[in-house]
């Protein structure tokens, strides 16, 4: 039997109320947890109004939902089947011939829109607002200034030291940066007056000084001085260079490919933007299957008893796959796994699961 536009329109309007529901819980809760978190951190900070920490916990909702939205989805999922067991819709619905793989269509459906939704429209808006949030946080509790800007033919990194500032420009990086091609670094001192320029063909990064070959020095009092190595102090390390880039979160999922190109351009591994973007397409997916898994479960229940049981495997399952998803890109980031299987293994298990376990449910 075909699912008339009637009950699709119904089931869907049921699975929609129910993850707003979820969704506007879950969100007040983390909202409450990161406003009293800023609260505490700016304690000390006399200075500070109360608006900022509400400012920066609003700030940090979006990218926070992106996170939790597969929970979200989950749980909505798992409340509705279990309402509609409970008034016997779904017992009305089987009893005229629909099988579950129909009745779940109008869910499964919304869901898949809801993670496109969230990957092209939600995304470019979450990651402007992390960004800003980020930079509201450097200035109000950290005060320090990014310590690296990077465009598709020049690398600029900033340096304070005891003795004043220097602000490093060059045209290219080799091994994640610890190497420098055609290097200017601009001196300043502890005022930031400009005490002088110093040009190489080549730095390297080594500890706890800059080694550069092919040297000219100049400076507004003396004239320009030639020299074949200079080693000049620097509190930076190669770590430090590579955590200076534009965190994933930070960047739209439109401009994620042209920075992932800028970077590899400029000598760095992009590896960990590129396995967020692929994990950022297989979003809808995830979702989709997160419907199931609550199917699975929820249906389960009605059929078995044990409801509170059953809820709580449910919720576990959820958790398993957070700290399994958590393992996969921990292995992707180190290497261990090829980038588009770091990024698409938990969706598709997930996915897989669920099936399973429908189709064990349902044609069992």
């Amino acid at each position: 039997m075909k699912l008339s536009g009637t009950l699709s329109l119904y089931l869907g309007k049921q699975f929609l109320k129910n993850v707003a529901i979820i969704f506007a819980v879950i969100m007040a809760i983390v909202f409450i947890a990161d406003f009293i978190e800023f609260l505490r951190r700016s304690s000390d900070k006399d200075h500070l109004t109360l608006w900022v920490p509400v400012e920066l916990a609003l700030l940090r909702l979006p990218t926070l939902a992106q996170i939790l939205f597969p929970f979200i989805a989950l749980f909505g999922g798992m409340l509705t089947f279990f309402r509609l067991s409970r008034t016997n819709e779904l017992t009305v619905i089987r009893a005229a011939g629909v099988s579950a793989w129909l009745f779940l269509m109008p869910s499964l459906a919304i869901a898949f829109f809801l993670g496109i939704l969230m990957l092209t429209v939600i995304n470019p808006i979450a990651a402007a607002m992390q960004s800003y949030s980020a930079q509201l946080e450097a200035k109000y509790f950290e005060r320090r200034s990014n310590l690296l800007v990077l465009t598709s033919d020049n690398l600029w990194l900033r340096q304070v030291d005891d003795d004043g500032l220097s602000v490093i420009h060059a045209r290219g990086a080799i091994n994640q940066g610890i190497d420098l091609t055609e290097v200017v670094i601009f001196q300043y001192d502890a005022e930031e007056n400009f005490t002088g320029r110093i040009e190489a063909d080549h730095a390297r990064l080594r500890d706890g000084y800059w080694d550069l070959k092919g040297v000219l020095l100049t400076s507004p009092e003396q004239p320009g001085e030639v020299l074949e190595s200079l080693q000049i102090s620097t509190s930076l390390t190669a770590a430090q260079i590579q955590e200076s880039f534009a965190p994933p979160k930070q960047i739209s999922f439109w401009d994620l490919p042209g920075f992932i190109d800028t970077l590899e351009e400029a000598g760095f591994s992009a590896l960990n933007h590129r396995i967020y973007w692929h994990s950022l397409i297989a979003r809808p997916v995830l979702l989709l299957a997160m419907v199931l898994v609550a199917a699975t479960f929820s249906l389960r229940a009605t059929r078995r008893g044990k409801t509170g049981l059953l809820v709580m495997a449910g919720i576990t399952t959820g958790f398993v796959f957070y700290f399994f998803t958590d393992i996969i890109l921990a292995l992707g980031l180190a290497g261990n796994l090829p980038v588009l299987l770091a990024a698409w293994t938990p969706s598709v298990a997930i996915t897989l699961l669920g099936l399973s376990m429908m189709f064990h449910l349902e044609d069992g």
